[in-house]
């Protein structure tokens, strides 16, 4: 007798643990999951109530990033040692005009690399060129950049 009163529960609860988990990964509209000051902060405040709706409906239609391993810092680690890295051949967004010691380059696959040193090169202005980016010695990077005759050592920031 007891036991046929527990198998309801138990289904209920069976059927219940993974429609959460499919809720906790839906789309959470961004003014619920900002502060009021973030949410102004960020310039959100002065879009019109349509303009918000298509920046939800945009978010919530492109995956979450979520980064597997970070360092002591909380800071992102794209490549931990035990992974195989691979060259990167994308495009530069934007003009390019050399290295100068302080570059941040995003590129159209979505990644952002920084200078990892304060090399300065001039190369001929080109607009969104070709760049290959190279692991290198001790875990280092090296980007190479069409046209420009010089690369410069790099590190991932996204």
């Amino acid at each position: 007798m007891r036991l046929a009163r527990l198998l309801p529960l138990s289904l209920s609860v069976a059927l219940a643990i993974p429609a959460l988990a499919l809720a906790a990964d839906q789309y959470v509209p961004l003014q619920q999951r900002m502060t009021p000051e973030e949410f102004k902060a960020a310039g959100l405040d002065k879009l019109s109530a349509d303009e918000l709706k298509n920046l939800d409906t945009w978010l919530s239609g492109h995956g979450k990033v979520v980064t597997k391993m970070v360092d002591a810092g909380g800071k992102p680690v794209f490549y931990p040692d035990s992974e195989k890295r691979t060259a990167v051949e994308a495009k530069l967004k934007g003009s390019f005009e050399g290295f100068s010691g302080h570059g941040q380059y995003e590129l159209d696959n979505g990644q952002t690399w920084k200078q990892a040193d304060a090399t300065s090169h001039a190369c001929p202005q080109i607009d969104n060129p070709k760049v290959k980016i190279k692991p290198s010695l001790f875990g280092n990077w090296l980007m190479y950049v069409e046209d420009c005759n010089d690369s410069v050592s790099v590190k991932r920031v996204h």
